[in-house]
C-alpha cells in the first residue's frame, strides 16, 4: 500500500510539472505572438495619395463607410442657364421727376399757346374779312389783330423749342424708353415715380461681352433674398468706377430694394443647357471654396471643387455638366466627415 501511495504521488507530481511546463509553452508562445503583431504596422481605416495635379485620393474601408454612412448616387441633371454677375445700384428719383415736372410743364405750355394762337389766328381771319367788306372795321383793328397773332405764334415757337428741350434733356439723361414713357406718363414711369417699382442700373465689369441686352436680371442685395428685374433699356452712361456696358432694370419696390443700395446682378448668358443639380447635404467648404466629392473607384474617393454661381432654394447649387466627370457617382452623404478623415489621415499614424 505504501508502494502504491509513493507511485501515485509521483505520477501526480510528473503529471503538474508536464502541465506547468506546456503552460508555460503556450503563455510564451502567445505573448511572441502579442509581440509580434504590435511590431507590425498599423493599417489606418483611411488611405491618402497624394495627387500632383489637385486633392488627393481617399480611400476608405468598407467597414469605415458603413460606420460612416456614406451615400453616394448618380448625378442628377438640371437645366442650366449661364451668367455674368455685375454691379448695380438702385437710383434715387429726385432727377426723374423733376424732368417729369419739366416736361409737363413745358407740354402744358405749348397746349395752352397752341390754343391762344388758334384764337388769334381765327381773330386776324375774321379781321381781313370784315376789312376787306368794308364793314366798318378800320385798319387800326385789323393791324391790332395781326399783332396779336404775331405774338401768339411767337409764344407757340418758344413754348414748341422749351417742350423739344425738356424732351431731349430727359433724353439724354434716361435714354429714349424712360423719356418717351415720361412724355406720355406712362405705366413704367408712373409706377416709380409713384414708388411702387424702383429703378436699377447695372454695369458689367469692364471687358466682359454681351452681345445682346439680358431681358432679366435677378438683384440681390446684402442679406436680402433675390429680386427678379427685367429690362428697360440700355442706360445713357456708365458707372465710372466700373467702365462697362451699363443698363436699366426695373423691380417690385416690395422686394426690399431702396435707393442708394449697391446690389448684385445675376444676368443670364449663353445658350441654356444641362447641368447638374448639386444638394446642399454634398457640398464642403475649404479655404473659402465649395467642394464636392465623388466616387473614383469602389472604395475610393476625390474632392472636386464646384461653383457657386448658381445657388438653389434648398442650399445647393447647379452647375454646368462639363465641369464634372460624367457617369462618376456624387457623394451625397457624409462628406463633411470624409474632409474631416482626409486631414486626420495625413498624420503619421507611426506618432
Amino acid at each position: 500500500m505504501k508502494k502504491a501511495h509513493v507511485i501515485l504521488v509521483g505520477a501526480a507530481a510528473i503529471l503538474a510539472l508536464a502541465a506547468l511546463l506546456v503552460w508555460g509553452f503556450l503563455a510564451g508562445r502567445s505573448e511572441a505572438a502579442a509581440d509580434a503583431k504590435s511590431e507590425q504596422p498599423v493599417t489606418p481605416a483611411v488611405r491618402v495619395a497624394e495627387n500632383p495635379l489637385g486633392p488627393p485620393t481617399l480611400t476608405l474601408t468598407p467597414e469605415l463607410q458603413q460606420q460612416a454612412g456614406i451615400e453616394v448616387r448618380e448625378m442628377q441633371s438640371a437645366p442650366y442657364q449661364g451668367r455674368v454677375d455685375a454691379y448695380g445700384s438702385v437710383l434715387e428719383l429726385r432727377a426723374l421727376a423733376g424732368a417729369a415736372n419739366a416736361l409737363a410743364s413745358a407740354n402744358a405750355q405749348r397746349v395752352s399757346a397752341r390754343a391762344r394762337a388758334a384764337v388769334s389766328r381765327a381773330g386776324l381771319a375774321r379781321a381781313r374779312f370784315l376789312f376787306k367788306d368794308e364793314r366798318n372795321f378800320s385798319r387800326a383793328q385789323l393791324q391790332a389783330a395781326q399783332a396779336v397773332f404775331e405774338t401768339d405764334e411767337a409764344n407757340l415757337r418758344a413754348a414748341q423749342v422749351q417742350a423739344g428741350n425738356a424732351a431731349a434733356e430727359a433724353y439724354q439723361a434716361w435714354g429714349p424708353v424712360l423719356a418717351r414713357s415720361l412724355a406720355s406718363n406712362r405705366p413704367l414711369t408712373a409706377s416709380l415715380l409713384q414708388h411702387e417699382a424702383v429703378l436699377i442700373q447695372v454695369t458689367l465689369p469692364l471687358g466682359v461681352p454681351m452681345p445682346h441686352p439680358p431681358q432679366t436680371a435677378a438683384i440681390e442685395s446684402a442679406g436680402g433674398r433675390p429680386v427678379q428685374a427685367r429690362l428697360v433699356s440700355a442706360a445713357v452712361s456708365t458707372d465710372p468706377r466700373i467702365q462697362g456696358a451699363s443698363y436699366f432694370f426695373i423691380a417690385p419696390a416690395a422686394g426690399g430694394l431702396l435707393p442708394g443700395m449697391n446690389v448684385i446682378a445675376h444676368l443670364p448668358a449663353g445658350t441654356p443647357g444641362r447641368g447638374i443639380a448639386i444638394p446642399a447635404s454634398a457640398v464642403v467648404w475649404l479655404h473659402g471654396q465649395a467642394w464636392v466629392y465623388l466616387r473614383t473607384g469602389h472604395d475610393t474617393f476625390r474632392r472636386r471643387e464646384i461653383s457657386t454661381a448658381q445657388p438653389q432654394a434648398d442650399g445647393g447649387y447647379i452647375v454646368a455638366a462639363q465641369t464634372l466627370p460624367a457617369r462618376v457617382p456624387l457623394l451625397i452623404e457624409g462628406a463633411q466627415l470624409l474632409l474631416s478623415q482626409e486631414f486626420s489621415a495625413e498624420i503619421n499614424v507611426s506618432d
